[in-house]
């Protein structure tokens, strides 16, 4: 369980800062709403390890994750625009999530199932900049998969793609963060992503949480 408690931060100058309760359950999607400037990426940055809090608590299972830094905190990002390296193969962007001194044969058995998991057997040896947005959002997934870490961090992951390729691709993480137990955190302004994924809603209201 990720668990929130009172977990204050106010950017310079702000007059009212925020202040964070909630908690996340493995195997769900749970959807974070608000308006443009309520304070969604703040909360998906304190969670993150991008900004420090003024105060309270983080915690994974029990685990105080404050003292981690970003690159310790057992989590993964997906954003709306996806973070692949253009120049790079499909399998050689999806290899960055294999862990340090991986075998080679291994790591490329690995890359190979976590493609076909996402619904990607095929596309190994092509760029990414061949792919389209769909595609690459999947190759982004798979990274993920191989990272093998609990809680995944969605910030409007579907926004740039046409609805069909929205709806395959929500259908995808929905799958995945049951079939992996990962804890999801959706952040997304389309009702029907969080209508199709959510089993927990929070909206920002006044820099708290308000469940519902």
């Amino acid at each position: 369980m990720l668990v929130l408690d009172r977990l204050t931060y106010a950017h310079p100058g702000q007059s009212a800062g925020y202040e964070f309760s909630m908690s996340a359950a493995p195997g769900e999607v749970t959807a974070i709403t608000g308006p443009s400037g309520s304070g969604k990426s703040t909360l998906l940055d304190l969670i993150a390890g991008f900004l420090q809090p003024q105060g309270g608590m983080l915690t994974l299972d029990g685990r105080d994750l404050l003292p981690l830094p970003p690159e310790k905190r057992p989590l993964s990002i997906l954003f709306q625009a996806e973070t692949l390296f253009e120049h790079l193969s499909a399998a050689r962007n999806v290899a960055l999530g294999l862990p340090p001194r991986t075998p080679r044969e291994a790591g490329r058995r690995a890359v190979a199932a976590a493609l076909a998991e996402v619904g990607l057997p095929d596309i190994g040896r092509q760029t990414a900049a061949t792919l389209s947005g769909g595609q690459k959002q999947r190759v982004a997934l798979a990274r993920t998969l191989l990272r093998a870490r609990p809680v995944l961090l969605l910030d409007e992951p579907f926004s740039a793609l046409d609805d069909d390729t929205r709806r395959t691709t929500r259908d995808l993480v929905g799958t995945l963060t049951t079939r992996h137990r990962w804890i999801t955190l959706l952040v997304s302004h389309h009702a029907d992503d969080i209508a199709a994924l959510a089993a927990r809603r929070y909206r920002i209201e006044d820099g708290r949480l308000v469940e519902g």
